[in-house]
């Protein structure tokens, strides 16, 4: 009965450490935001750079993606999961204090180790929870959206309230980062180097070699492209029309909202239709409807959220499609890692272009339009390039 009780407690621990890991895996890329034109105050941000430092956290999903496998049959999940809480508390505390380059180094850390978080949160999951992989992989997705949430609809109320500024904001978020690594604690004693079984089945063809898989991973890339433009930029067009710098965080907040269900309904819809045509789309109508709301909409509160709300659903529904098209496309566990890691890496450099050039076009043009078309280029290349990846095939067939 003792080790029964020790076993349940440590499961929970295991779970509330998942839970904890997934909070900040967006947070403090969406917490800072909102607090762009309190940072510009202090520090000489161009439109440039500000789109440059959105994009370095995407630069380090980029070149670290595919290699944290790696590192993990090394030194353990556990190890490297807790040496990414490690590296990411220690980003979170230089940033706010050492002006542009210390922002921009802390902030880079902080990439590298979301990126860890990425790749081995859900490996982590299957290896520990194969039976309740839906149900975890439903909390893991809540807690990361939620608490991304809450950082970009708090984080300007904290720096305007706590007479701290948007140093005692950013300090704030970094210490849900310091809770979840004493929380990861206790999973050091549990680790283990991950022992590949010889017995999987490895195909002799290469992922980069398939039609299919680059069309996922241009997928994967625009929907990201999507996300991280409106994270970083979404605030500073709509205080441009005229809405204040807190309704604009929580307009954030409302994109979030707009995707949170829909990491749920989409896997489950998908799973059960042959063809994911119809999904991608509605996902393209909602897109274009929102994006064309914010280039039209004036400052017009209803319009605006409208549009907000529109973009967070088609973007909840394309990062939902784009997971499952990693097991939907594939035949064995070993092409489905092959494909994410493809994905994610190139993904995420295609994405990083996102939020600089989005900046560099405003710079150039001195309006908020023509960087927009952005979300209409990357949406219309979702539609294309999704709507072949939602037929039923495989990254190997030959047809693909």
């Amino acid at each position: 009965m003792g080790e029964e009780k020790i076993k349940m407690r440590s499961r929970i621990l295991l779970i509330i450490g998942i839970l904890l890991v997934a909070s900040n895996l967006r947070a403090p890329i969406t917490a800072i935001s909102p607090l762009l034109s309190y940072i510009r105050v202090d520090l000489p941000l161009s439109n440039t750079m500000t789109g440059f430092l959105t994009t370095l956290p995407l630069l380090a999903f980029a070149g670290l993606s595919p290699f944290v496998s790696k590192l993990a049959r090394r030194w353990g999940m556990e190890f490297v999961v807790f040496f990414a809480l490690c590296l990411m508390v220690f980003g979170s505390l230089v940033r706010p204090f050492g002006g542009i380059p210390l922002l921009l180094f802390g902030t880079f850390l902080i990439g590298l180790a979301i990126a860890v978080g990425n790749v081995l949160l859900p490996s982590l999951i299957k290896q520990e929870f194969p039976f309740k992989m839906g149900l975890m992989t439903g909390m893991y997705s809540i807690s990361m959206n939620v608490c991304a949430m809450l950082a970009s609809g708090l984080s300007v109320p904290i720096a305007v309230k706590s007479g701290f500024g948007w140093q005692g904001a950013l300090v704030v978020w970094s210490a849900f980062v310091i809770i979840a690594l004493l929380f990861w604690l206790p999973q050091l004693k549990y680790n283990k180097k991950v022992v590949l079984d010889s017995t999987v089945h490895k195909s002799k063809q290469s992922i980069w070699g398939s039609p299919l898989a680059w069309k996922i991973t241009i997928f994967m890339g625009m929907q990201s492209t999507v996300f991280y433009v409106m994270v970083a930029w979404l605030p500073n067009i709509l205080i441009s029309q005229g809405i204040a710098s807190t309704e604009a965080g929580f307009m954030l907040s409302l994109l979030q909202l707009g995707i949170l269900p829909f990491t749920f309904i989409v896997p489950i819809i998908a799973s059960k239709m042959k063809s994911q045509q119809p999904i991608i789309i509605a996902m393209a109508v909602l897109l274009l409807a929102g994006t064309a709301g914010l280039m039209f909409g004036s400052g017009h509160l209803f319009l605006i959220s409208a549009s907000v709300f529109m973009i967070g659903i088609g973007s909840g529904t394309a990062f939902s499609i784009c997971m499952m098209f990693f097991s939907l496309r594939t035949t064995t566990a070993s092409e489905a890692a092959d494909l994410s890691g493809m994905a994610q890496s190139i993904g995420y450099l295609l994405a990083s272009t996102g939020p600089t050039l989005f900046g560099l076009l405003h710079d150039v043009t001195d309006s908020y339009t023509a960087p927009l078309g952005i979300l209409i280029v990357a949406t219309l290349l979702l539609l294309i390039m999704g709507l072949d990846a939602a037929r039923d095939k495989k990254v190997f067939d030959k047809a693909s």
